[in-house]
């Protein structure tokens, strides 16, 4: 990297790092016990206890959190997304001091799938009289029944995202040059100057 163009700079704090892959951990853990788990989805239920407790944290962290972790500091209106996407096939690092527009596009994505994922299952009621969300008596039986439906759309959202996510980052480490991985495990980025 150019000194003159980027400078290494510390980004991401060290709870957001893990909570980064304590999320990742257990969002492919919990889909792949959805798909092909057990009949009886205690873990399950668990692990998406856990999720829920990490996106509110997210969510917390997103407001009080140091700079590069708070939302205002990254999500940006459609004119600052488009002109970012302008300069998307370029084959040089964005440089971006955090996330750039279209991974704050993406945060809220993944946290809206899963607050939507944890919901529907929390009031889910499948019909075997096992697997039974803990608030599905709290709604009608239309809304329960309709979560099962709901819940499944949301997995294939989760897995359609994860997806994009892997590719996003395999595209900005191939075509961009730009190592999106170890700064999410060490800290530090290179970002632009200025």
């Amino acid at each position: 990297m150019a000194s003159s163009e980027a400078k290494r700079v510390k980004v991401w704090d060290p709870a957001l790092r893990i909570f980064h892959w304590l999320l990742a951990g257990l969002v492919i853990a919990n889909w792949l016990l959805g798909k092909f788990g057990p009949s009886v989805m205690t873990l399950h239920f668990w692990i998406g206890y856990t999720i829920l407790g990490l996106v509110i944290f997210r969510i917390v962290w997103g407001v009080i959190g140091p700079g590069p972790a708070r939302f205002t500091s990254f999500i940006r209106g459609p004119r600052a997304t488009l002109a970012y996407l302008q300069h998307l096939p370029e084959r040089r690092p964005s440089l971006s001091p955090g996330h750039n527009p279209m991974g704050a596009l993406s945060v809220v994505a993944i946290l809206s799938v899963l607050l939507w994922q944890v919901g529907t299952g929390l009031v889910m009621d499948p019909d075997d009289f096992i697997n039974v969300g803990p608030l599905a008596d709290q709604v009608g039986r239309g809304i329960n029944r309709s979560a099962v439906g709901w819940h499944d759309l949301g997995s294939n959202l989760i897995f359609a995202l994860v997806v994009l996510h892997v590719a996003v980052i395999l595209f900005y480490r191939i075509w961009k040059h730009e190592d999106l991985i170890r700064p999410m495990i060490t800290g530090w980025k290179w970002v632009r100057k200025g």
